[in-house]
């Protein structure tokens, strides 16, 4: 094009391609933008292009660090919910061991009553045991 300026190449082999191909790609995409505006002016003004709708997988930056942030939340509420019940889980095991004694305890005591109270009950037919 004619108002474009040499720029100096580098050095190596392997640069020269380089440089050469990010050139050609420049250039090409300089190429592509004026074809564009060309065509978009020759649309009359009277003729409305219509709006494109964005893709229907497209978020925003915001939408997808508002994601982000619920998911950084729910994993928080997550490790609240196991330390409480870890914690619950420790109760539980306190509770129990407490209750370990208590089972025998009310096991032994109805044996007791069981044993004593033959000798309180009367007989089903109304005389007393003999002793």
């Amino acid at each position: 094009m004619a108002g474009e300026q040499e720029r100096p190449e580098p050095q190596t082999a392997t640069g020269k391609l380089v440089g050469r191909s990010i050139d050609e790609f420049v250039n090409q995409l300089r190429g592509f933008t004026d074809r564009a505006r060309s065509v978009a002016g020759a649309v009359p003004a009277r003729l409305h292009l219509p709006a494109l709708p964005s893709p229907p997988g497209a978020m925003s930056a915001a939408q997808v660090s508002a994601i982000a942030q619920t998911v950084r939340a729910q994993r928080e509420s997550i490790s609240a919910i196991r330390s409480q019940l870890e914690a619950f889980d420790q109760q539980l095991a306190v509770f129990e061991r407490i209750l370990d004694p208590l089972v025998e305890w009310s096991a032994t005591w109805a044996q007791l009553e069981k044993a004593v109270g033959d000798f309180v009950r009367p007989a089903p037919d109304g005389r007393q045991p003999e002793v």
